[in-house]
């Protein structure tokens, strides 16, 4: 229960100086407590380095799960979750906006990489 409660408090205060949860655990609870929303998965990404990128929403806030390849030739990957995601850059990242690369690899650079959580 108490695991809970950091992470409750790791998930409304994103600007805070202390790690006081893992990133394994906010995975976790992402996944179970959260609404899926859409995924990209390897063969449309068409990415060297990105495996798949899971949206899911938890509380009005989006959270994006990103697999990212070890090396471009890799099927091995290592998930990384991404905390309050506007609604408008999960959009653009999917569907790309007005003059966007064709490219997943430069949206996520453009609209999710900026978010990652603060956990260790």
């Amino acid at each position: 229960m108490k695991k809970v409660g950091l992470i409750l408090l790791l998930l409304f205060s994103f600007n805070s100086y202390s790690q006081d949860v893992s990133c394994d655990d906010l995975l976790k609870f992402v996944k179970s407590e959260g609404s899926y929303e859409s995924s990209i998965g390897v063969h449309t990404l068409n990415s060297d380095w990105l495996y798949e990128v899971t949206a899911y929403r938890y509380e009005s806030k989006y959270y994006v799960i990103a697999k990212i390849k070890n090396n471009k030739y890799s099927y091995e990957t290592k998930s990384y979750v991404f905390c309050g995601i506007p609604y408008r850059n999960w959009s653009d990242f999917k569907y790309g906006s007005y003059s966007d690369s064709k490219s997943y690899g430069e949206r996520f650079h453009k609209y999710i990489i900026d978010y990652q959580c603060n956990c260790y």
